[in-house]
C-alpha cells in the first residue's frame, strides 16, 4: 500500500483527486493540505510515500519546495501549467499531470508510482557484473522480470536516487542500478554524460539548442557542467561550416 497526500489550495480539486485515489486499491490517502507548509507537519506525524503536488499554492511555490526538501517523498506534480515540466523532471519528479486529469491519466501515473515504490523498498540486488564489450545487449530486472536491452536502442537513460529508468525505442524500462554504475558498463565512444542524472546515445541526438538535447520527442537537459564536452564530443569534429568550404 502506498501511503499518499494531496496538496492542492482548490478544494474542487482536491476533492477530485482524493476520489480518485479511492478508487485504487494500491493508494491510501494519509491527508490533505493546501500547500507545501502544511505537508511538513503531516512528513513528521506519518509516513508518506506519495505526494501530489499543484504548483501554483499559497505561502510556497511547489517548485520551490522540491528544491530545499532533503530526500522528498515521490511526487506527481499536478497543475494547470505546463511551462513547470521541464523544471519539474529536472527536479526528480515521477511524473506531471495537466489540469483537468482524467482517471485514465492519473492511473497510469499511479501505477508508475507503485512500480517506483516497490523497486525503492525491495531488497537490493547484488552489483551488477561487468558487462561483455563484445555483446550487443544485457539484461536487467524489472520487478520480476528480466528484460533484454540493445545497446543500439537505447534512446537515453534518466537516474533517480538508486534506480534508473531506461528509454529505448520500444519502450521505458525501470531497474534497480545507481547511474554511475551503469555508465562504467557502457561504451563511451557511443554514450555520453550530459547531466548528473543523464547519459544519452550519441547517435540519438537529432539537435542541441541552449541547455536541451532534442532526441525523437524528449528534450533532455545538459547541466553546464558537461556543456562543453558535449558540444566537443557530439558537434565539433562534424560541424560544416563556412570556414570548411571556403
Amino acid at each position: 500500500m502506498i501511503n499518499c497526500v494531496i496538496i492542492d489550495d482548490e478544494p474542487l480539486a482536491r476533492d477530485g483527486i482524493a476520489n480518485y485515489v479511492r478508487q485504487v486499491d494500491f493508494l491510501q490517502l494519509t491527508g490533505t493540505c493546501e500547500d507545501p507548509v502544511e505537508l511538513m507537519k503531516i512528513l513528521d506525524e506519518h509516513p508518506v510515500d506519495l505526494v501530489f503536488l499543484d504548483i501554483q499554492t499559497p505561502k510556497m511555490n511547489g517548485i520551490d519546495f522540491l528544491k530545499i526538501v532533503k530526500d522528498p517523498p515521490l511526487v506527481i506534480i499536478t497543475t494547470a501549467y505546463p511551462s513547470y515540466a521541464l523544471e519539474g523532471f529536472q527536479l526528480n519528479v515521477l511524473d506531471y499531470l495537466l489540469k483537468p486529469i482524467t482517471f485514465d491519466r492519473f492511473f497510469k501515473s499511479a501505477a508508475k508510482a507503485r512500480d517506483y515504490h516497490q523497486l525503492i523498498t525491495r531488497p537490493a540486488d547484488p552489483p551488477p557484473q561487468k558487462i561483455d564489450p563484445a555483446a550487443d545487449y544485457f539484461f536487467i530486472k524489472c520487478g520480476s522480470k528480466y528484460e533484454k536491452i540493445y545497446f543500439n536502442d537505447i534512446l537515453y537513460i534518466q537516474g533517480t536516487q538508486n534506480y534508473v529508468t531506461i528509454c529505448t525505442n520500444k519502450g521505458k524500462y525501470l531497474t534497480l542500478l545507481y547511474l554511475k554504475n551503469l555508465e562504467e558498463n557502457l561504451d563511451s565512444r557511443a554514450f555520453i554524460r550530459v547531466h548528473k542524472s543523464y547519459i544519452v546515445s550519441i547517435d540519438k541526438i537529432e539537435g542541441i539548442e541552449g541547455n536541451e538535447i532534442f532526441i525523437q520527442s524528449h528534450h533532455i537537459p545538459i547541466s553546464r557542467n558537461y556543456r562543453e564536452q558535449v558540444i566537443e564530443k557530439v558537434v565539433a569534429n562534424k560541424l560544416w561550416d563556412k570556414i570548411k568550404f571556403s
